[in-house]
């Protein structure tokens, strides 16, 4: 820990902010040894996290700049994608699934959300908040979400897919995030749900994490109807840190015979490095 980071909570989850040196009004949130979320006030639209703006890339890609959207966000801590499009698509409705009620009342109490942001932040987890949405529902259902440094074994699994498409609109995306290195025991069994599932999926990472050089992200996004493939692999393309986006019979080869998760099966995603502080 540096002087000026702020502790918020101590113990087995301590959790600090840490300050950007850059810029007067950004923190880092960390829980544990995870940079869990990038914040800066003064400019929502600042994505640090490599990730975030890939998943950023999918959304701006399949919806019209400016559009209003009604998303499910599973997973909060500092509520950086809420923040976001609140910012560039001000009349969405967002519901945020965040279990850490005392996480939630600490970011917003030191990073208050601005006023009618229509952010709502429910204190539930994904599966039961999920659950608990009517059919047809959101137009975006964006999967962000640790238990520490883990993606929950819940959140992967063919039947918590199932009822993603089911809240989904005809035309709405998943867009998830999870962790892993090629050859990808893992994320391979996480997209062999989703191709079950959805009948449009695009595969994304970064070459070195393809790879198996080194443990990284992972972003999936799945449709019933077509994905705008050229333009999310062109954003991703030309970041400063590019991904790579896989799609139709490369799945397949990639997926291999991995069979999805399911609820009597299911599995965290890996532990990254010890010696990885990893976000």
């Amino acid at each position: 820990m540096r002087a000026g980071d702020l502790v918020l909570r101590t113990g087995e989850r301590e959790t600090v902010l840490v300050p950007d040196p850059t810029a007067p009004h950004a923190f880092t949130l960390r829980v544990g040894r995870t940079d869990q979320s990038y914040v800066d006030l003064d400019d929502p639209t600042r994505l640090e996290f490599d990730y975030v703006q890939r998943i950023v890339d999918v959304v701006d890609s399949v919806a019209p700049a400016g559009e209003r959207l009604g998303v499910v966000h599973v997973g909060g801590a500092a509520l950086t994608l809420p923040r976001y499009l609140a910012h560039t698509r001000p009349r969405s409705a967002q519901v945020v699934l965040e279990p850490d009620a005392e996480l939630t009342e600490l970011v917003r109490s030191h990073l208050p959300l601005p006023r009618q942001s229509g952010i709502k932040v429910r204190a539930a987890d994904g599966l039961t908040g999920l659950a608990a949405l009517r059919d047809d529902y959101a137009d975006l259902v964006i999967l962000d979400a640790f238990d520490g440094s883990r993606v929950p074994a819940e959140l992967t699994t063919a039947e918590f897919l199932a009822d993603v498409r089911r809240v989904l609109r005809p035309g709405g995306t998943l867009v998830m995030n999870v962790t892993d290195r090629g050859p990808f025991d893992y994320a391979r069994r996480v997209l062999a749900g989703v191709l079950a599932t959805f009948d449009h999926v695009v595969f994304s990472a970064e070459p070195s994490t393809l790879k198996g050089r080194r443990f990284g992200n992972v972003v999936i996004a799945a449709a019933a109807a077509a994905l705008p493939v050229e333009e999310i692999a062109r954003r991703a393309g030309s970041a400063p840190y590019p991904y790579r986006v896989l799609q139709g019979a490369r799945l397949t080869q990639l997926v291999g015979g991995a069979a999805p998760f399911t609820a009597t099966d299911g599995a965290p995603s890996p532990a990254p490095p010890a010696d990885l502080l990893f976000g």
